[in-house]
């Protein structure tokens, strides 16, 4: 898999929640602090977007796409001068997807889903993401269209399978906004999702995802992007914010970090999947970077 897959695996990404809403009228909807990640398109109609400690609300027409990442408090309105009713009152408590519609419905439609991230990693994805993540219609955007019309005609009208259709919709639209993410407005961060939207850097964290057990060393990443070493190892420092050796550690040792977690594979078998030739390496290596031993963080 490429890097940005290998995350969200990584991550446990699961919609637990998709569906749509649309409102009527004058209307404020007050959404309080949630875990995991908030992606919606607006579909038809107008709204305002304020989110806590973001200093100016967006204005977001038809075509326009959100992503939440923190899941801090946030507001959807056409008028920002209400006083949002809180969300909990409109949403059913145990919703299993489709169209809440609020003061009759008519003027505002937006779709989308909320995330849950239940992997160990939560901060992977959300930390190096802003706020608030803003896709103007302007970019060729086909793709993510497809999707949100696709999700707005199960909606509307559901056929039998509808729920697991919009689930795997809403994580296709997450996909693509992350993608159009990366190729708009990404220059000049720092971190492994940064990386990815400069080929060289997107290169070499491809080759150690896709071979997390071969015996990389700095020299054998230079040549596989085509670069020398000394150049390499300055750029992907300053695009990941840390050496390449060091990252392709930390990878290995999430990667360990989530068999453990999640299957009976013994120590030793994971070390040698990962590229240790011994059992006692790895587990160095391991509380090195996780803060304790293998078997400590399996229990």
């Amino acid at each position: 898999m490429d890097p940005l897959s290998d995350v969200l695996s990584l991550l446990k990404l699961k919609s637990y929640v998709s569906g749509g809403l649309e409102a009527g009228g004058e209307w404020s909807l007050g959404f309080g602090t949630t875990a995991g990640i908030k992606f919606y398109a607006v579909v038809s109609g107008e709204c305002w977007l304020s989110v806590q400690g973001v200093p100016e609300p967006l204005h977001l027409k038809p075509g326009a796409c959100f992503l939440l990442p923190k899941g801090v408090p946030f507001q959807l309105t056409n008028d920002l001068a209400l006083k949002p009713l809180d969300a909990l009152s409109v949403f059913p408590a145990k919703r299993a997807g489709g169209i809440v519609s609020y003061n009759g419905g008519g003027d505002f439609f937006c779709v989308g889903g909320h995330f849950a991230l239940t992997g160990d990693y939560a901060s992977v994805l959300s930390g190096m993401l802003p706020p608030i993540v803003h896709l103007k219609d302007e970019a060729d955007k086909d793709a993510l269209r497809w999707s949100v019309e696709r999700m707005r005609q199960e909606l509307r009208d559901p056929q039998p399978g509808s729920f697991l259709v919009a689930q795997q919709l809403a994580t296709m639209m997450l996909v693509q906004a992350l993608r159009i993410h990366l190729a708009e407005g990404m220059a000049g961060g720092v971190g492994w999702l940064f990386a990815l939207a400069d080929k060289h850097m997107a290169a070499a964290l491809s080759a150690m995802h896709g071979s997390p057990e071969e015996r990389w060393t700095v020299q054998s990443l230079a040549e596989r992007v085509g670069m020398s070493r000394t150049t390499f190892t300055v750029k992907f420092k300053e695009k990941v914010g840390i050496a390449p050796m060091e990252y392709l550690t930390h990878w290995r040792m999430r990667l360990a970090g989530d068999k453990l977690t999640n299957s009976n594979t013994p120590v030793g078998t994971i070390a040698l999947s990962l590229g240790y030739e011994s059992e006692s390496a790895f587990s160095t290596a391991f509380k090195r970077v996780m803060g304790c031993s293998p078997r400590q963080y399996g229990r």
